[in-house]
């Protein structure tokens, strides 16, 4: 950059050309709403461990809940811009990321899987955030071998009965419409609409984290919780047909991750010119100069890795192996980045008011969800060889 550029810039190559007018729009309407609202209040609802409920309405405001479906009161944005969203959501906070994510993976998950009655029924309160959704996968004993997973639903004249238990569900307590998946009498995955409260649904919050800790995640309890036969997504029928929903869930992981990389980077490209130390500001030092360089040189990887996936799923073609080379440079760099900006930072990038921290800690969470570093190799390297390591 030349000595006048704004030194917060990180578009180094210019994606931003790349974009449509309305992408633009609707990445600048949320980053206002994320500058204006979210950011002065944030670190106070993070350091109680609290979720920031007043937050809510003006999130609904956007019109952003339910990304890139269309119909049913749903913005039916490009994919592109569904990651632009996640990741200005992501420069605000992970843990308000984390409910938007739960709410999204539900509205998605209807709006693929469940028929036209469906997606009138639910969609359009999601989408204007009026009721709040959740996405029941991971259970206690299954997290990365989820397709193990050991909820049943067992069906009883005009109703399944659900009985089994899930882990690290956001949004879990207070979420009006939760999709639980379970394997039926067939054995087959399947998505069940359970609408609370439900006599048997039992949830409650995961106390003691030290990431995403505006989020609520919840121990949930199914005990011979009855849901309604209309209430299983209609084309959720095998493991197979969830393909598209992890597919989807792993790339906007990509674009959170960027969002991360960004808010960190910002802060500490700008503390560098600010802080001075032995008579000079830091940004004349060497080794400070290094770090910027390496950060801003991944930050530019991270977003056009992340634009390159998301138009191949526009046009139909993005794959599990590209999702999961796309999250494992992602999450590490990201990861990277924060750790060098808490560092250039010194002393103050323990002070969540510098914002560092938070993305410090909530980066270890996005580090493990949506499939570990370990299996995203294990996907790619069976693609790679055509054999899988997962069971050896």
């Amino acid at each position: 950059m030349a000595a006048g550029d704004d030194i917060t810039r990180t578009d180094l190559f210019l994606v931003d050309e790349l974009l449509t007018p309305e992408e633009r729009d609707i990445r600048d309407r949320v980053r206002r709403f994320v500058d204006a609202e979210v950011l002065p209040v944030i670190n106070d609802y993070w350091e109680r461990a609290e979720f920031p409920y007043p937050l809510v309405p003006g999130l609904g405001g956007l019109r952003i809940a339910g990304g890139a479906l269309r119909g049913d009161g749903c913005p039916g944005m490009s994919p592109v811009a569904e990651g632009l969203v996640a990741a200005e959501l992501a420069r605000a906070d992970g843990g308000l990321r984390v409910f938007c994510v739960g709410h999204g993976l539900a509205m998605m998950a209807v709006g693929l899987l469940g028929s036209a009655e469906q997606r009138s029924r639910w969609l359009p309160k999601l989408a204007a955030m009026e009721t709040i959704g959740a996405f029941a996968m991971t259970e206690p004993a299954h997290g990365s071998d989820v397709s193990s997973l050991e909820t049943r639903a067992r069906r009883d004249g005009a109703a399944y009965v659900l009985d089994g238990a899930k882990r690290w569900i956001g949004n879990g307590t207070f979420a009006d419409v939760v999709v639980v998946w379970a394997r039926d009498d067939d054995g087959e995955v399947g998505g069940f609409v359970v609408e609370t409260p439900a006599e048997g649904y039992s949830a409650t919050a995961m106390r003691g984290k030290t990431a995403c800790r505006v989020a609520v995640h919840a121990e949930i309890s199914l005990t011979g919780v009855r849901v309604p036969a209309e209430n299983r997504l209609t084309e959720a029928t095998s493991w197979r047909a969830i393909t598209p929903l992890m597919l989807k869930a792993r790339q906007d992981v990509c674009w959170e991750a960027l969002g991360h990389a960004v808010a960190a980077y910002e802060v500490a490209a700008a503390h560098a010119v600010n802080r001075r130390q032995f008579g000079h500001p830091l940004a004349d030092f060497q080794l400070v100069q290094a770090k910027l360089a390496r950060m801003l040189a991944d930050l530019t990887s991270m977003r056009l890795m992340c634009w390159r996936l998301t138009r191949l799923e526009e046009e139909g073609r993005a794959t599990l192996a590209q999702a999961s080379a796309a999250k494992l440079h992602t999450a590490a760099a990201a990861r990277q980045i924060v750790l060098d900006a808490r560092d250039i930072l010194g002393g103050d990038g323990l002070l969540i008011d510098r914002h560092v921290a938070r993305h410090h800690a909530d980066i270890e969470a996005l580090y493990t969800y949506e499939g570990t570093q370990d299996i995203q190799k294990l996907i790619l390297g069976r693609s790679i060889t055509g054999r899988s390591a997962f069971t050896r």
